[in-house]
């Protein structure tokens, strides 16, 4: 409920900044959808994909039937991830999943969301809910589709997420042992202990040198 809250709310913000721009910036309106799909090209060949949102809702909101949409919401997610904005990423897949989505293109679009967990997670040091939402998501993206093509790259994305929830387990409870927070320290050991991870030989992820004095 909250996510599709959240949703509503993201919409909502970019169909008022698209009327906005359309008093302020001559915004672009009663396009045809061939011109509305070339608009949003040069967008984000422009690297500009903030018009690029908008010129969609308004694309979507004056052609609401267009087959150029579908193209779109894929063009926009993949935009996003090279640009490193996977939150909006996944906003398009899941918009995506809920117009089109078809069994077989479903777990297509399930595994790009995981590796855009995957791929935004790149301070070991950080995000460890995403780490375990992450974990769960695999697992279960296992369970329901066990012949994946995408198998082998989903479980080696499982190893590092399990690594990096063992690490962030570890920096926590020694944190807590510099705080004398002797209860919270016990309940980290607990779960370091009982990972399965705990004998195996590997190396932490290190940060950066640049990055290390704001962890």
């Amino acid at each position: 409920m909250r996510i599709k809250f959240k949703s509503a709310i993201f919409v909502l913000s970019l169909t008022l900044l698209a009327g906005c721009g359309a008093k302020k910036d001559n915004e672009l309106y009663n396009l045809t959808p061939d011109q509305w799909y070339n608009q949003i090209l040069n967008d984000i060949k422009d690297a500009d994909l903030e018009s690029a949102d908008k010129h969609y809702i308004s694309f979507a909101s004056e052609h609401i039937a267009s087959p150029y949409l579908e193209q779109v919401l894929m063009i926009l997610a993949n935009a996003h991830v090279d640009e490193e904005e996977y939150k909006m990423a996944n906003f398009y897949l899941d918009e995506y999943i809920k117009k089109y989505g078809t069994k077989k293109s479903i777990e297509y679009i399930q595994y790009l969301k995981i590796k855009a967990n995957f791929d935004s997670f790149s301070k070991p040091n950080r995000n460890q809910k995403l780490v375990q939402d992450s974990i769960a998501q695999i697992n279960e993206f296992l369970k329901n589709y066990p012949n994946t093509q995408y198998r082998a790259l989903l479980e080696t994305m499982l190893i590092k997420f399990r690594l990096a929830d063992y690490y962030l387990n570890v920096e926590i409870q020694e944190l807590y042992n510099k705080l004398d927070r002797e209860d919270s320290a016990k309940i980290y050991q607990e779960k370091i202990d009982n990972s399965p991870l705990n004998d195996i030989n590997s190396t932490k992820a290190k940060l950066p040198w640049y990055m290390t004095p704001f962890e």
